[in-house]
C-alpha cells in the first residue's frame, strides 16, 4: 500500500505542527487535521493560528489549501485515510483508580472507537499522543471488538520529541524518528515501513529507528525523566554551591565539557515544569 491520504485526529500542539511539516514535505501525500472543535478548527484555518511557534505560520500558509486541510468533517477524513494519527489529549486523571498519577485515555480511547466505526479497508493507525506503555494494546482492542468485514488494522507507535518554542525545528531536523510496531509479524513490519517512507521524505534513514511497540512507548516516557532528572540534579547541586561557595555556573561548564555527560539541560533554576515532564513521570 502507498499511503496517500494521512489523518489526524487532534489538532492540538503536536498534531498540527507534525502534519503541516508532513505536507510540507511530502506534496504526494494529503494531509487533513480534524478536531471536533469548531474553534481550534477556524482558528487554522485563519491567519490567526491557535498555537505560536516560529515557522509555522509560513509552513500553513504554504500548504494550507493544497495539501494540508483542516476539518471538523472527521468520518470522511478517516474512511479515505491511509494512515490514521491519534493525536489527542492524555490528561492526569482527575478521579478513580490512579487519580492524580495515571494517564486519563478516554480521548484516545474515543478515538478508537471512532476509527472502528467508520473505517473501511487496511488502515494503518498511529499513535502520536504521549501515552503508557501497553495503550496501543487497548486500542488494538477496542478495534477487534468493533471490527468489521473487510476491514483490519495495524497500529504503530511514534511519539512526538517537541520542545516548545523549537517545534518546526525539532520536526525539520529530528535527531531522531522513532517508529514501534509488530516486528515479529510481516504485515506489522510493512506498516513501519510505510511511515519510514513517509519520513524519508526528508529524514535519513539512519535517523529512523525501529523497535517493538512497547519499546517505543517506554523510550517517550524514559526520556522525559532523564531530562528532568537532569535539572532536578543541578537544581540540588545549586544548594550544594551556595554552603560551600561554588559556582553552579562553572560547576555546570566543568561537568559538561565531560562528552559522557553533555552541557544540555545542566542550567540551574526553577523547577521542571510544562506539560510533559511531570506526567511522563508519573505515567512511569
Amino acid at each position: 500500500m502507498v499511503i496517500k491520504n494521512i489523518c489526524c485526529l487532534g489538532a492540538g500542539y503536536v498534531g498540527g505542527p507534525t502534519c503541516s511539516v508532513i505536507a510540507l514535505k511530502c506534496p504526494d501525500i494529503t494531509v487533513t487535521v480534524v478536531d471536533l472543535s469548531k474553534e481550534r478548527i477556524s482558528q487554522w484555518n485563519s491567519d490567526k493560528l491557535p498555537i505560536y511557534e516560529p515557522g509555522l505560520d509560513e509552513v500553513v500558509q504554504k500548504c494550507r489549501g493544497v495539501n494540508l486541510f483542516f476539518s471538523c468533517d472527521v468520518e470522511t477524513a478517516v474512511k479515505t485515510a491511509d494512515l490514521i494519527f491519534i493525536s489527542v489529549n492524555t490528561p492526569t486523571k482527575t478521579f478513580g483508580n490512579g487519580k492524580g498519577r495515571a494517564a486519563d485515555l478516554k480521548y484516545v480511547e474515543g478515538a478508537a472507537r471512532l476509527i472502528a466505526g467508520v473505517s473501511t479497508g487496511h488502515k494503518i493507525v498511529v499513535e502520536k499522543s504521549t501515552v503508557p506503555v501497553r495503550a496501543a494494546e487497548s486500542i488494538m482492542n477496542i478495534l477487534k471488538a468493533n471490527q468489521r468485514p473487510g476491514v483490519s488494522y495495524q497500529i504503530l507507535s511514534n511519539p512526538e520529541f517537541l520542545a516548545e518554542g523549537t517545534a518546526i525545528e525539532d520536526l525539520l531536523n529530528a535527531d531522531r524518528v522513532l517508529i514501534g510496531g509488530e516486528e515479529d509479524s510481516v504485515e506489522g513490519r510493512a506498516a513501519i515501513e510505510e511511515l519510514c517512507w513517509v519520513y524519508e521524505h526528508w529524514i535519513p534513514r539512519k535517523n529512523i529507528l525501529t523497535t517493538n511497540t512497547w519499546s517505543s512507548e517506554l523510550s517517550k516516557l524514559a526520556a522525559n525523566a532523564f531530562l528532568a532528572q537532569r535539572i532536578s540534579s543541578i537544581n540540588s547541586l545549586s544548594a550544594v554551591c551556595e554552603a560551600t561557595g561554588a559556582d553552579v555556573s562553572e560547576v555546570a561548564r566543568a561537568v559538561g565539557t565531560d562528552t559522557r555527560i553533555g552541557s544540555k539541560f545542566l542550567q540551574a533554576s526553577v523547577g521542571f515544569g510544562g506539560s510533559c515532564f511531570q506526567k511522563d513521570i508519573l505515567n512511569l
